[in-house]
């Protein structure tokens, strides 16, 4: 025996019916709070080596990786990025750096007091490690008007 509904009536399942839809507001909230949070930090990320750099009109070399620099300041002291070196050491740092498949441009960045001497040493330096692509940085001068 079987039970039949007649035609045109329907059999009501349940009021109920959960939503499938995501509450995407909080998610919002959390992205506008991540996005202010790294656009206060960014400008803070920079190099942190404080140098008097020549300036020059040349055109600023534009690049698509974070570049490798070197710093030297005005009383001769060496940085590879943030950390500081000896002269000696700094072939052999640069060795193990190329080691790990580095191959872009090196930034060299001289304070403008350092001696043409100072410079020499540490542009060899950079050559003997096997680095021949080096660019000196400097600051672009303000435009008068």
């Amino acid at each position: 025996m079987a039970l039949s509904l007649p035609p045109g009536s329907s059999r009501r399942r349940s009021a109920y019916r959960p939503m499938s839809e995501i509450n995407v507001t909080p998610l919002v909230d959390v992205m506008l709070v991540l996005l202010i949070v790294f656009m206060v930090a960014a400008p803070l990320l920079t190099v942190g080596v404080p140098v008097d750099l020549p300036k020059t009109r040349a055109a600023p070399v534009q690049g698509d990786t974070e570049p490798l620099t070197i710093t030297l300041q005005s009383d001769g002291s060496i940085f590879l990025q943030e950390t500081p070196v000896e002269l000696e050491q700094l072939g052999e740092s640069l060795k193990a750096i190329s080691q790990n498949g580095y191959d872009q441009r090196i930034f060299f960045r001289g304070d403008q007091n350092v001696s043409y001497g100072r410079v020499m040493d540490v542009t060899a330096a950079i050559h003997r490690a096997g680095f021949t692509r080096v660019a000196f940085v400097t600051e672009t001068p303000a435009q008068t008007k």
